[in-house]
């Protein structure tokens, strides 16, 4: 009996979530970049020899760059990793019989020097390589933009249901799975799927977005229901990127399979719950001024409380270079004495500070100053005297660690900048976050750790590359009527499904 037809199916993408509003530039060092066989063993389990994905099909790693959000791509970091990518595609495009499909796998919302819509413009060199017939599925961030050119070179094309994004390993799995039956469902026919496409005129923050809370909940909750139509393989809601200055940025809706009436009829069902609920969206938490927080942390018996510093929110695209906010915190009276209520802040970059903390050793009283090497827009270097509480080697984003107890403030600074979503990323450094009074992370929504642990919590709409309050960012690309930045409507948007082909041209539409 003959070997049952198994798939030949590569991996490329480069993710980088990008804030034009910071003024930092993301250089090629900073992907992280996973090649050839090690893009399997090493990032994504469910494709090992041994699972049931793993042994459907023939994997061939390529690249992936996953780099930490913030600033944008310089150019020639996207060329020599594009150009990495072409080159690696093009040696396993030689090295098998024939390529049946690709996982691209990207974010989304990465925006590259002089580039306008830097996915698809990857994507076109990369189907320059595997050619039009590959079958192509995308995995993206529900914070990403799928433009009318992206989804004119996907096939297949998903984003994550959950935000905080509990479900990022689940959504790339759905991806590669899509793609194998797919490719199995062509053997016997050689159909691609139908793609229906509904752009809407919504640009929120991210965290005025969140699953855990309406209307977000109830309009994510409806995506199963229309996977589960017959006739549809996927659908999936894109909230868009929301500090960035681009024509792309909007809400997208997306369902993708076999049946057009069922896709359209799946798409404009999802479509229409989005913009009913348009103007309900409100931050997933309490909001404020980070005076108002620090005020209602005090006053609050619930302990630790937790504010957010959500402007220079790293995992956002913050510089994470800011030091508005701990510069405000250390001026605050209360904080003075070391007697006074207990407050960690994280963080601060400031390798020069970190250099002189390890020389001095722990316990050690230094004066450094740190931060705002790179965005000083709203608060310049901060300079503080306190004691070397703690110091940690080896962190694979800060390199360096160390903690300045300033009066009764923990302020934790890095070599290089780094995401606090972790209870151990407090422990390794000897601090107890549960005993604490209160924990201000930059952070918007609270991860999941981070939101268990806390017995109260305030967004804290602080400026920055990512402040919240997207309306005095200044926005001058985006397509207007956009809400919020437009309240009134001359009329409501055209929620129609928009079927996009492989063999269609481009649309014209200037909406579209």
């Amino acid at each position: 009996m003959a070997d049952p037809y198994k798939p030949v199916i590569a991996i490329a993408g480069l993710a980088c979530e990008t804030s034009t509003y910071t003024p930092t530039r993301t250089l090629a060092p900073a992907f992280h970049p996973v090649r050839g066989d090690e893009i399997i063993t090493r990032a994504y389990p469910f494709l090992t020899p041994g699972e049931p994905l793993g042994d459907a099909a023939e994997w061939h790693g390529a690249l992936i760059g996953h780099a930490m959000p913030g600033g944008v791509v310089a150019r020639a970091a996207f060329e020599e990793l594009a150009g990495e990518i072409v080159r690696r595609l093009t040696d396993i495009v030689a090295n098998v019989p024939s390529l049946d499909g690709l996982w691209f796998d990207i974010h989304g919302a990465m925006v590259v020097e002089d580039m306008q819509d830097a996915e698809a413009e990857l994507l076109r060199r990369v189907r320059g390589v595997v050619g039009q017939d590959t079958i192509v599925s995308a995995s993206m961030d529900l914070h990403g933009n799928v433009s009318r050119e992206l989804a004119h070179q996907t096939d297949l094309i998903t984003c994550y249901r959950m935000a905080p994004h509990e479900d990022h390993l689940i959504t790339k799995e759905r991806a590669c799975r899509n793609l194998v039956d797919v490719l199995n469902e062509r053997v016997r026919d050689q159909r691609r799927p139908i793609k229906a496409w509904i752009p809407l005129p919504i640009l929120l923050p991210g965290e005025q977005t969140s699953t855990r809370v309406e209307p977000a909940k109830h309009i994510y909750a409806a995506v199963d229901g229309v996977e589960d139509t017959e006739g549809v393989l996927d659908a999936a809601i894109w909230v868009g990127y929301a500090w960035a200055d681009e024509r792309r940025n909007r809400a997208i809706v997306m369902a993708t399979g076999w049946e057009q009436r069922a896709v359209a009829a799946g798409a404009e069902k999802l479509a229409r719950l989005f913009w009913d609920a348009h103007a309900d969206f409100a931050f997933v938490g309490k909001a404020g001024s980070f005076k108002e927080c620090i005020g209602a942390a005090l006053k609050s018996k619930a302990r630790p409380f937790f504010i957010s510093d959500s402007g220079d929110n790293p995992t956002a695209g913050g510089s994470g270079d800011m030091t508005w906010g701990l510069t405000r915190l250390l001026e605050r009276p209360e904080f003075k004495d070391p007697s006074g209520p207990t407050v960690i802040y994280a963080s601060v970059p400031g390798p020069k500070a970190v250099e002189t903390a390890v020389q001095a050793g722990v316990g050690a009283t230094v004066t450094v100053t740190a931060g705002a090497e790179v965005d000083h827009v709203h608060s310049g270097p901060i300079t503080m005297t306190g004691r070397v509480h703690a110091i940690k080697f080896g962190d694979k984003n800060a390199e360096v660690e160390v903690v300045i107890q300033v009066g009764s403030v923990y302020a934790i600074l890095t070599r290089l900048r780094k995401p606090y979503h972790k209870e151990h990323d407090f422990t390794d450094l000897n601090l107890k976050p549960r005993e604490a009074d209160i924990v201000i992370v930059k952070i918007g929504y609270l991860e999941p750790e981070l939101h268990n642990m806390a017995a109260d919590w305030m967004l804290g709409l602080t400026p920055g590359g990512v402040d919240q309050d997207i309306e005095r960012l200044g926005h001058h690309h985006i397509r207007r009527p956009m809400w919020p930045f437009d309240k009134k409507f001359e009329k409501e948007p055209d929620l129609r499904a928009r079927i996009i082909s492989m063999s269609n041209e481009p649309l014209t539409d200037p909406d579209d």
